[in-house]
């Protein structure tokens, strides 16, 4: 019975989290060391084929609320907040 109930729990508590990707990227006008030295590496790798590289970060975040407006604004707080530099960094948050 009490494996039941806990299995039941996990289920219900499923429901009400709602994940979300976050991709924080350099602005275009931005320049982006990192991304040109991992460029110029592949090319060196004899991948001549290559354009342009550009680097970011990339977040998974799970929220604990069943309303997404809600959860989505929540996550588009955090990024302005602290996952984002504002200045030099736009980001695009998706649900997953």
């Amino acid at each position: 019975m009490k494996l039941i109930l806990e299995k039941q729990h996990q289920l219900s508590s499923k429901k009400n989290k709602l994940k979300f990707s976050v991709t924080v990227t350099l602005k275009k006008d931005v320049l982006d060391p990192q991304g040109k030295v991992v460029q110029n590496t592949l090319k060196n790798l004899g991948m001549n084929n290559l354009k342009s590289v550009r680097q970011g970060k990339y977040f998974e975040i799970e929220i604990d609320n069943n309303d997404q407006a809600a959860a989505t604004e929540s996550v588009d707080k955090m990024c302005q907040k602290l996952l984002a530099n504002m200045i030099i960094e736009d980001y695009k948050v998706s649900k997953i």
